[in-house]
C-alpha cells in the first residue's frame, strides 16, 4: 500500500510527488505521459521559447534605434520550434532525474479510481491511504471543426514548421493574446477577436486598454465585442464568420481558454463530485470523497503553473500531516494571492484585488513607466513609453493589488505578491531601497506616493 497516489504528472502533480517523498512518504505517480504535464510539453514553456524568439526578431528590427546595424530579421519556424524543443528536452530530462532520485514510483498508464482510495493503471491496482487527482486540462474548441490544420488549438500551434501569411486568433484572453503577440512580431497579419468588449477581462481596464494600443501599433487587427458565429476550412484556408462578416486566413487559432481534463477518471463511480467543469473542493481541497484530493487545473480557479505548484505542496504536506508524519499543518495560500502574467509584449501582470473590488474607500496610484530610467533605456526612441504600475490599497489599510503593463514588468511581480501576501502597508515597504535604474523602481515609485511621500511624482494628480 501507497502513502499517496498522484493522478497526473503536471505542475501540481509531480510537485506533490516530489514534496510528498521529501516528507518521507512512499509516493506512486501515475500518468501515461511524459513528466511536466501542458506546461512543460504544450503550454507555459514552448510558448514562452517561441515568445522570446519572437522579441529577438523585434529586437533585430529595432536595432538601428540603439546605434546597432540591424538584420533582415528572416524568420525560420522550424529553427524556432526546435530551440524550443530543445529547452523543453532540458528541462525534461532534469525533472525525470530528480523525481527517479526522490524514489517516486512512477507508473507510465492512465490511472482511475475504481473505489474509495484504489486506482487502476496499467493492469495494477494501488490502494493508496490518499489520492491526489491533478490530470491539468485540456484546450476548449467551442464545437468548432479543429482539424489541426487550418482550424488548430495551441497544442498545434506549438508544432509549426511554417507560420502563416494571416491567422485569426479567436479569444482575447491570456493564451490568444500571447500568440497574437508573438505572431505578428514575426510577421505574422493577426487579427485577434474576442467576444467580450476588452482583451484579457479580468485585468485592470487601464491595463488592457494599453495592451490594445500597443497590439494595434504593431498592426494588429484588435476585434472586441465580436463572437464568432462558425468557422469553415477548406483547401486555401478558413472562412471565419465575426457577426455579420467574413474572415479569410491561413489558419484560425481557436484559443478561449481550457478546461478540467477529468473524463474518464472513474470519479462518478466512486462519488467525486463536481463544480461545473471542475472538481469540487473544500478549502483545504478536498474532494466529497474521504482522503481523495484535487489540485491545479482540475479545480476551479485560475489555471497556472504556480499556482499548481503551491496546491500540489500544500495537498502533500497536508496527507503528511493527517498521516502524523509532519507535526506542521499547512496553509494554502489563496488564489488572488497568487500572481498573473500574460507574456506578450508588452507584458501584464498582476496580483492581488483590481481597485473595484478592493471595497468602499480603497486608492490607488498609477505611476507610468514614462518616468522609468530602464523602460525608456529599453524602448527604441522612436516609440512612446505607455506601459504602467497600478498599486491598490484598501481603505487606511494594507495593499491589496498589484497591476503593471510594459516590458518585463513580470519580473517585478514577485514584490507585488510579497506586499500583498504579507499585508503589507505602504509605510512597512517605503524604507526598501530599489536599485537604479531597474522596472522595479515603478513599483517603488508608486507606494511611496501611496504612502503620502512621492519622490517622481506629483501626488495631487495621481492619487485615485
Amino acid at each position: 500500500m501507497t502513502d499517496l497516489a498522484v493522478l497526473g504528472a503536471g505542475s501540481a502533480g509531480y510537485a506533490a510527488a516530489l514534496r510528498a517523498s521529501q516528507l518521507g512518504l512512499d509516493v506512486t505517480l501515475v500518468d501515461p505521459g511524459p513528466l511536466g504535464g501542458t506546461c512543460l510539453h504544450v503550454g507555459c514553456i514552448p510558448t514562452k521559447a517561441w515568445l522570446q524568439s519572437a522579441k529577438v526578431r523585434r529586437t533585430v528590427l529595432h536595432a538601428g534605434a540603439f546605434g546597432i546595424g540591424g538584420g533582415t530579421g528572416d524568420v525560420d519556424a522550424a529553427a524556432i520550434r526546435s530551440h524550443a524543443d530543445d529547452v523543453v528536452d532540458q528541462l525534461h530530462r532534469g525533472l525525470s532525474g530528480l523525481v527517479s532520485a526522490s524514489g517516486v514510483r512512477h507508473v507510465a498508464a492512465a490511472g482511475r479510481l475504481v473505489g474509495g482510495t484504489v486506482v487502476e493503471a496499467g493492469g495494477e491496482r494501488i490502494e493508496a491511504a490518499a489520492v491526489l487527482v491533478a490530470t491539468g486540462a485540456e484546450p476548449v474548441t467551442l464545437g468548432l471543426p479543429v482539424d489541426g490544420e487550418r482550424i488548430i488549438t495551441s497544442e498545434h500551434a506549438l508544432r509549426l514548421d511554417a507560420l502563416p501569411r494571416r491567422a485569426v486568433v479567436l479569444g482575447g484572453g491570456v493564451i490568444g493574446v500571447e500568440f497574437a503577440s508573438l505572431w505578428a512580431d514575426l510577421g505574422v497579419e493577426v487579427v485577434i477577436v474576442e467576444a467580450l468588449d476588452r482583451l484579457l477581462p479580468s485585468e485592470e481596464p487601464a491595463l488592457s486598454k494599453v495592451l490594445t494600443r500597443a497590439l494595434r501599433s504593431r498592426g494588429v487587427d484588435v476585434r472586441t465585442g465580436a463572437p464568432v458565429a462558425g468557422a469553415e476550412a477548406g483547401d486555401g484556408g478558413v472562412r471565419v464568420t465575426v457577426g455579420h462578416e467574413q474572415l479569410e486566413a491561413d489558419l484560425l487559432l481557436v484559443a478561449v481558454g481550457r478546461r478540467p481534463r477529468v473524463a474518464g477518471l472513474g470519479l462518478e463511480e466512486v462519488g467525486v463530485e463536481l463544480d461545473g467543469a471542475a472538481i469540487a473542493t473544500d478549502a483545504d481541497l478536498r474532494t466529497s470523497v474521504p482522503h481523495i484530493h484535487a489540485a491545479g487545473d482540475v479545480v476551479a480557479g485560475p489555471q497556472l503553473a504556480h499556482r499548481g505548484y503551491a496546491h500540489g505542496q500544500f495537498v502533500a504536506e497536508l496527507v503528511a500531516w493527517e498521516l502524523g508524519r509532519s507535526r506542521h499543518r499547512p496553509t494554502l495560500p489563496p488564489d488572488h494571492q497568487i500572481p498573473r502574467v500574460t507574456y506578450s509584449s508588452p507584458q501584464v501582470a498582476s496580483v492581488g484585488l483590481r481597485e473595484d473590488q478592493a471595497g468602499p474607500g480603497a486608492r490607488s496610484v498609477t505611476y507610468h513607466l514614462a518616468g522609468n530610467g530602464k523602460s525608456l533605456i529599453a524602448r527604441p526612441t522612436d516609440e512612446r513609453e505607455t506601459g504602467m504600475v497600478k498599486v491598490v490599497r484598501s481603505a487606511q489599510g494594507p495593499i491589496v493589488g498589484v497591476h503593471a503593463v510594459g516590458e518585463d514588468v513580470a519580473e517585478l511581480i514577485t514584490s507585488g505578491a510579497m506586499h500583498v501576501g504579507w499585508g503589507a502597508e505602504p509605510d512597512d515597504v517605503v524604507s526598501i531601497v530599489h536599485p537604479h535604474p531597474t522596472v522595479g523602481e515603478s513599483l517603488a515609485e508608486a507606494i511611496l506616493a501611496l504612502g503620502g511621500r512621492p519622490l517622481h511624482m506629483r501626488v495631487a494628480t495621481d492619487i485615485g
